[in-house]
């Protein structure tokens, strides 16, 4: 009785499905792929915080931005590797190919920039009021909010480029985007979010 070649189709793209998330699945796969950047997150969190340490004149005369500063830097990480984990599901599922104008692609950015704009704005406020209400002394709502605002969409809108670029770049080159594009945008978002904090800082202060 001869074969039936639907079935032997079906059975070599399970073969091939199998191997593929064998591969991908496993320990060796996991830890080969993620312990570089995960080194790489742990020293550009130390070079954020010399960044930080180079901020002494713009926290001294920006009261409460010491308060707003860890806080940006987490909204704008989670944000930002939150993007990342979605673009990574949606490449793995044949969603996003290319950088064009893809829906799920622009979708996924819009949202992530829409979303810090909004917690930016949030952040300020919240910061300047727990500020006044521990007794502290604020620079006053609008400054906080301009340079959260400020620092988060600059940020988002590069790391978002960079979270598009390493998820697609990281594919093609066999690697999982689950398990490089967080810890490296963890690691870069840092970074640039303090440069971004900064800068916005110093903008604030000429105004």
């Amino acid at each position: 009785m001869p074969h039936d070649s639907s079935d032997e189709d079906e059975d070599y793209e399970i073969e091939v499905v199998e191997e593929y998330m064998g591969d991908y699945g496993s320990i060796r796969s996991i830890v080969r792929e993620a312990l570089p950047f995960e080194l790489m997150a742990t020293i550009g969190g130390v070079i954020s915080g010399l960044i930080l340490s180079g901020m002494s004149d713009e926290l001294a005369l920006i009261p409460g931005l010491i308060v707003i500063t860890p806080a940006v830097l987490g909204m704008r990480g989670n944000i930002s590797c939150t993007l990342g984990s979605r673009l990574g599901s949606a490449i793995h599922m044949g969603l996003i190919t290319k950088i064009d104008r893809n829906p799920e692609l622009i979708n996924n950015v819009s949202g992530s920039l829409l979303l810090g704009i909004i917690m930016s704005v949030i952040l300020g406020m919240a910061g300047h009021l727990i500020t006044i209400a521990l007794g502290l002394e604020s620079a006053g709502m609008l400054r906080l909010t301009a340079i959260a605002v400020l620092a988060g969409f600059s940020s988002g809108l590069i790391l978002s480029i960079v979270a598009v670029l390493l998820a697609l770049g990281m594919f093609r080159f066999g690697f999982d985007p689950d398990n490089v594009v967080t810890p490296s945008i963890a690691t870069i978002g840092d970074i640039v979010s303090m440069t971004m904090i900064f800068l916005a800082a110093k903008v604030v202060l000429l105004i």
